[in-house]
């Protein structure tokens, strides 16, 4: 029996618009369940999405263990071991998976637990212990346990982009909506998501502050540089095709003019300039990093220089 992820539509709003379904379309029922429960919780649609594939890879993993149903999730099969075997499978294939990646699908794990049977993944090996209180508030507390198979984290350290690559990267830009939705990442640090998810309604003009919506729908608002707000008043002046899209970038070209901009397409745009800048780190979170990384000075007498 195979397992996918399809998406739904028609389902009420407290439905998550994704589900797990086999290979005779039938749902299955415990993890659409956890995923339903999850979407009450407020879930973004792309949380929600990336929870239903770290729940469809264990499922596909588990359905491959002999002697169980995975159409159950009951305790006699999630045993204490359920865990340890699902990560040292994932360590022993010959393709290397990242630890950040198996360290994602155990929490999943752990939730889904909590979720079905209101207490903490055991594991017969090594974890962490504390003092839980009584659910009343009275009496004396018990002792809990949980599996704690966090593999360690290789120390990253992202180097931000120099200014002659940013500056030789920004020149290669030509039209209006891209060079506004790269001062965005430069001089904001904004997350490309949270570029193309902007509205016209978000920009506010006399105030030249900026309404994003970011991470978990937390709402922030941003001052805009007099480079930036010139940047997208142009935009929307003299560039922008006429449509009753809401959103502030909108596609330019094709059957697509005037629809919504994708993170595809910012995907691809930010891979054209790559090749064609030959700075081949670019990429929409090194611009995060280096509009972390600058003063505010540097950053619009760079942008004033190459917009003169």
């Amino acid at each position: 029996m195979t397992f996918r992820i399809v998406a739904a539509a028609g389902l009420p709003a407290s439905s998550a618009p994704v589900r797990i379904v086999d290979d005779s379309g039938r749902e299955l029922e415990w993890a659409n369940r956890f995923l339903d429960a999850q979407c009450v919780r407020g879930l973004a649609p792309l949380s929600l999405r990336a929870y239903a594939i770290m729940v469809l890879h264990f499922v596909r993993w588990w359905s491959r263990q002999p002697g169980v149903d995975v159409t159950q999730f009951v305790a006699q099969q999630f045993t204490e071991s359920t865990l340890l075997e699902y990560v040292r499978d994932q360590l022993d294939r010959p393709r290397k998976v990242a630890p950040g990646t198996i360290n994602g699908r155990s929490g999943m794990l752990r939730r889904l637990f909590r979720f079905y049977f209101h207490d903490e993944l055991p594991h017969p090996g090594p974890g962490r212990a504390w003092w839980r209180r009584s659910p009343l508030g009275y009496g004396r507390g018990r002792l809990a346990f949980a599996a704690d198979l966090k593999l360690k984290l290789p120390h990253r350290v992202v180097v931000p982009l120099q200014p002659e690559q940013v500056a030789r990267f920004w020149k290669s830009f030509r039209n209006l909506r891209d060079l506004a939705l790269v001062a965005l990442m430069l001089l904001n640090g904004l997350r490309s998501r949270e570029v193309i998810g902007l509205r016209l309604t978000d920009v506010l003009w006399s105030e030249a502050q900026l309404r994003v919506r970011g991470k978990g729908s937390r709402v922030r608002l941003l001052p805009l540089p007099p480079e930036t707000l010139r940047l997208l008043d142009c935009w929307r002046k003299t560039q922008r095709p006429p449509t009753e899209t809401p959103e502030l970038f909108v596609c330019l070209k094709g059957r697509a003019r005037g629809c919504p901009m994708t993170p595809a397409g910012v995907r691809s745009l930010f891979r054209y300039h790559r090749s064609i800048s030959g700075v081949a780190e670019a990429n929409p979170h090194r611009f995060r990093h280096y509009a972390a990384s600058r003063t505010m000075p540097s950053k619009s007498r760079l942008m004033h220089d190459n917009l003169e």
